[in-house]
Order: structure tokens, then sequence, then C-alpha cells
């Protein structure tokens, strides 16, 4: 089990980025959450296997949608949290 804090850097502000976010997260099994920032970045924590949460950064990266326009992420491995069970969008 791993677990990620990613911060998404780019044109993913008002453009489906958060839901894309949660749609993959589905998708892989992973938990976690993602939430907008002031500075117009994303920031995201995710956890799970190994494989799913590198599948899932992987997509993250390419953006979703033609609209989303990933420049940069800042990846950083952090401590599991137990008994975490879905992935949610935070306000």
């Amino acid at each position: 089990m791993e677990r990620y804090f990613i911060k998404v850097v780019g044109r993913v502000q008002g453009v489906g980025f958060r839901y894309n976010t949660l749609f993959v997260a589905k998708t892989f099994g992973v938990t976690g959450w993602v939430k907008n920032c002031n500075d117009g970045s994303v920031d995201i924590e995710v956890q799970g296997e190994e494989n799913s949460v590198q599948k899932f950064i992987s997509k993250i990266k390419q953006g979703g949608n033609p609209v989303v326009k990933v420049t940069d992420t800042k990846i950083v491995k952090i401590e599991c949290v137990e008994g975490e069970r879905t992935f949610k969008v935070n306000y």
C-alpha cells in the first residue's frame, strides 16, 4: 500500500479536472481526495496498491479532457491513512 501527495499545476480549475480525477480513482480502485487550491493548482492525496496508484498518477498527468492542460506535477510519498475507504472531492 502506498500514498502520495500530488500538486497539479496548469489549467486544472473550472474544467472538470476534479470530477475526472474522481472517475479515474474509481476506475483504478484507489482512495484519497482532490481539492482546488487558492493559487489555481489542485491538490490530491491518493492511496492504494502500487500498480493502481502508478496507473492513476499516469492518467492524471494526461489531464482527462481536451480543455485540461497539466503543465507540472509535484509528487511526494507520504504515510498511509488506515481505514480510508473512498475517494472524494473536497471543497
